[in-house]
C-alpha cells in the first residue's frame, strides 16, 4: 500500500508539473480546451440554436451569457489524477490501458455534463452557478475519478488479476 501511495504522489508530481510546460499547454492543453468548448457547444445546440463556442468560450448569442472554461476546469487535472491512481496500482498493462481509456472518456463525460449544467446554471441564477462551479461540481468531478477507479480495482479483483485483502 505504501509503493501504491508514494508512486500515486510521484506520478501525480511528474504528469503536473509537465502540464504547467509551456509547450505542452499550448500543443496540448489550449487545444484540448478549444475541443471541449466546440464539443460542448455543439450538445447544447441540440436544445438551443442560438450557442456559439469559439477558442475555450460557450456563448448565448441572445443574451450574450458565457462561460469560458478554464485550466482547471477542461478535465485535464482530473484525468491526471486518475491516470497517476491507474498507473501506480499493481495490475498489467492490458488493463491498465483499457481503465485509462474507459475512466479518461468517463471523466470527460462527467466534465462535460458540468460545463453544460453550468452554460445554463448560469444564466438562471448566478449565486448558484458560482456555488455549483466552485463547490459541487469540484466534488463531484473528483468522485468520477474515484468511482472508475474503485470500478477498475473491482473489475481487476472479479477477473483475478489483482488479489483482494481478506477482511478478518
Amino acid at each position: 500500500m505504501l509503493r501504491f501511495f508514494v508512486l500515486f504522489l510521484l506520478i501525480q508530481a511528474v504528469l503536473f508539473g509537465v502540464e504547467l510546460l509551456g509547450p505542452v499547454q499550448a500543443i496540448f492543453v489550449m487545444p484540448w480546451t478549444g475541443l471541449l468548448a466546440t464539443f460542448s457547444a455543439d450538445l447544447v445546440q441540440f436544445f438551443d440554436p442560438n450557442v456559439t463556442a469559439y477558442a475555450n468560450v460557450i456563448q448565448s448569442t441572445t443574451n450574450g451569457f458565457g462561460v469560458a472554461i478554464q485550466p482547471g476546469c477542461n478535465g485535464v487535472e482530473a484525468c491526471i489524477i486518475l491516470i497517476a491512481a491507474i498507473l501506480a496500482f499493481p495490475a498489467p498493462w492490458r488493463p491498465k490501458l483499457a481503465g485509462l481509456a474507459i475512466g479518461i472518456l468517463a471523466v470527460q463525460a462527467v466534465n462535460v455534463l458540468r460545463i453544460v449544467s453550468l452554460f445554463y446554471l448560469g444564466q438562471w441564477n448566478m449565486q448558484w452557478f458560482e456555488f455549483a462551479h466552485l463547490y459541487l461540481w469540484q466534488a463531484l468531478i473528483m468522485l468520477d475519478v474515484l468511482v472508475v477507479w474503485l470500478l477498475w480495482v473491482r473489475y481487476l479483483a472479479r477477473k483475478g488479476l489483482i488479489r483482494m485483502p481478506h477482511a478478518t
